[in-house]
């Protein structure tokens, strides 16, 4: 069983409380030219800053990460979320079902419909259309979503296909669970691993940089299963979790990868952090691919993975009840009261903050000339 890291304390020089940073109350340069990838944090914290107060009905509305809106309708509540798919070409559509449930699973809701919107370039084979609905009716039926609507055209300026789309869910009401959640000694448990998502589509985007690289082709083709073993969704994940322990949040890591969803938890729940970079488990085929292309695992899109925040009392029921339906789980951290930062400890023993990532590594390959 993991072990829990310690309790960090701040090093004597640097005051646990103090000024705020000069960056943090000025307003963000609108001149900014900004590049692929999420908005700035900082940026997007002004934006939803400006939006009018929530209606009663709004359990869980727009926040630094909270990735899922919750409204009440009684006895129920609808949990909605929409989240494209931007990177990815090959198995787009099996992407945009899985990453969109996924966000309302973290909730402890159940994924129920989902209405796609698929926009291709000019020229589009026919049968790339037919595909990418085949790949959507899949992905669906494999976690008991229905489709029920949506869009699809074809795009004038598009340089590759995007999907996006709109997923819709179910809870009892006052049932569902926030990001906000977190609370001071709450342990933080990883599921599966770093990084799913972004493993396979370094293995699938950039096979021929790999294999230039002197990956193995081997490692690639494993790595491009990670789709499906060991699985982009978390449904059950959330399921076995919620059953088995108190959870006090849960919270998936896409883009940006784990880094930036520790950031998120960190922020959404007001609360510091500690994770141990050695009790992380990075997937080995994934670790390979990044050191050949250039890419740091901490920041790449990591969906496949669930963050778990719990009582300390249940997280080894937890992690049991993960490990014993075939989902490795281990705890990586604590959450730490609000006069700490986000912060990671080194395998040299060190207590650095947390590394922030401006955009996905992902990103970062497309750009690159």
């Amino acid at each position: 069983m993991p072990r829990h890291p310690e309790e960090p304390h701040p090093p004597e020089s640097q005051p646990v409380s103090g000024p705020v940073d000069q960056e943090q109350t000025s307003r963000f340069d609108r001149s900014t030219l900004l590049p692929a990838g999420k908005l700035p944090q900082r940026f997007l914290r002004e934006l939803l800053s400006q939006l009018p107060e929530p209606g009663r009905r709004l359990l869980t509305g727009p926040g630094v990460g909270e990735d899922a809106a919750v409204i009440s309708f009684g006895a129920t509540s609808l949990v909605a979320k929409a989240d494209p798919v931007t990177f990815a070409t090959d198995l787009i559509g099996w992407y945009a079902v899985h990453v969109n449930a996924n966000d309302i699973a973290a909730t402890g809701a159940v994924p129920k419909w989902f209405m796609p919107t698929v926009l291709l370039p000019e020229g589009t084979p026919a049968s790339v259309v037919e595909s990418i609905f085949a790949q959507l009716q899949d992905a669906a039926e494999s976690i008991g979503v229905e489709l029920i609507g949506g869009h699809t055209e074809i795009t004038v300026g598009m340089p590759r296909p995007l999907v996006s789309g709109a997923m819709l869910g179910e809870a009892p009401a006052s049932s569902t669970i926030s990001t906000s959640g977190a609370r001071p000694g709450d342990r933080i448990i990883l599921t599966k691993g770093i990084a799913v998502e972004g493993g396979s589509l370094l293995a699938r985007e950039f096979r021929e940089q790999a294999l230039t690289a002197g990956t193995h082709e081997d490692v690639i083709e494993k790595a491009s299963n990670y789709l499906f073993e060991p699985g982009i969704s978390v449904l059950r994940d959330a399921q076995i979790a919620v059953a088995s322990g108190t959870v006090t949040t849960m919270h998936d890591p896409t883009e940006g990868g784990l880094a930036s969803a520790l950031a998120e938890l960190s922020e959404a729940s007001g609360n510091g952090l500690l994770v141990e970079r050695t009790l992380v488990n990075a997937l080995p085929e994934c670790v390979e691919l990044c050191d050949a292309l250039g890419v740091d695992i901490w920041g790449l899109i990591a969906s496949g993975a669930l963050l778990i925040t719990c009582t300390p009392e249940t997280s080894s029921a937890i992690q049991r009840s993960l490990e014993a339906e075939g989902i490795a789980a281990g705890e990586i951290g604590q959450i730490t009261d609000s006069r700490m930062p986000a912060l990671i400890k080194e395998p040299s023993g060190s207590i650095e903050p947390l590394p922030v990532f401006a955009r996905d590594e992902i990103a970062r390959l497309y750009s690159r000339p």
